[in-house]
């Protein structure tokens, strides 16, 4: 099968755990966008943190973010954007607000917090450090619904981090009675990322493909989180990373080595230098212009 479009999740895969970028994965990237194939992240970071880090990987193809829910190659240009609106924002925030968590709104330009202190002490430490911008405006405050009730917000995602695994799972199937317009994703036992319904890691990637002509079966996908399986199953080449549950490896056609081993760049080197330039191929004739 000849691939014509290679997506990446960022964290725990084209990041090492000390949130940097390995040399050999730079490397990797330019060795296939060289080739002629495009290059893509599939993330639940904001647009602005997947942009920095698609930019240090010379990534110029609009980027699916926020859970598929904003796709774009600047934040001028949106291709797609699915929101929640005001009233199911304010709603979900006053059923939150009840429970021991803290919860985030995820805008383009902004995010938008509680002030809920986190006790589990490694959870506190990866909620607000995963390289947002600058320039990426974080607030917080003590009252999210007193906040909304002045200025409502139509966020594309919602973030809730929760201290214990039977708060989230309970808060996750009341969420899913009571609302049909948002979907909940579970990223990791203690988080679950709240999109409208429709937007996902997958919709998002279709959507993106179908802007460039280019089919699921066509497509690698890199990845390690619960939320990379539908996107890993429907794929031509779905890869998961040495470092992923196991749930996400036995979804996968190959397991490559863990983010701090360089996997993505070991799985690209192993297969991609077997791919000849997509220009060559179309002069062959072997695919179509």
């Amino acid at each position: 099968m000849i691939y014509r479009l290679l997506a990446l999740n960022i964290d725990g895969t084209v990041l090492q755990t000390n949130g940097k970028l390995h040399k050999s994965t730079k490397e990797a990237i330019e060795y296939v966008q060289q080739k002629g194939i495009y290059v893509t992240l599939v993330t639940s970071r904001s647009f602005p943190s997947a942009r920095k880090v698609a930019k240090a990987l010379k990534i110029k193809m609009p980027l699916v973010t926020h859970q598929g829910a904003y796709i774009a190659g600047s934040e001028e240009k949106p291709i797609y954007v699915k929101r929640i609106n005001e009233g199911i924002t304010y709603d979900i925030v006053r059923f939150f607000e009840a429970l021991p968590c803290q919860i985030r709104l995820v805008h383009e330009q902004f995010s938008l917090a509680n002030k809920f202190k986190i006790q589990n002490d490694l959870l506190s430490k990866t909620i607000f450090t995963t390289g947002e911008p600058f320039v990426y405006s974080q607030q917080f405050v003590n009252s999210l619904s007193e906040y909304l009730h002045d200025q409502p917000m139509t966020p594309s995602k919602i973030e809730v981090y929760f201290e214990k695994k039977r708060d989230l799972l309970d808060a996750k199937a009341a969420l899913e009675k009571m609302y049909s317009e948002v979907e909940a994703y579970e990223l990791d036992p203690l988080r679950i990322d709240i999109v409208p319904t429709g937007a996902s890691k997958l919709t998002g990637l279709t959507y993106l493909g179908n802007q460039f002509g280019i089919k699921l079966k066509e497509m690698v996908y890199i990845g390690d989180g619960l939320d990379d399986i539908p996107v890993i199953e429907a794929v031509g080449l779905g890869v998961s990373m040495g470092n992923a549950p196991s749930a996400v490896k036995k979804a996968s056609d190959w397991v490559t080595r863990s983010e701090n081993d360089q996997g993505v760049a070991y799985m690209v080197m192993e297969h991609f230098r077997k791919q000849q330039p997509i220009e060559f191929l179309r002069k062959m004739k072997i695919i179509k212009p």
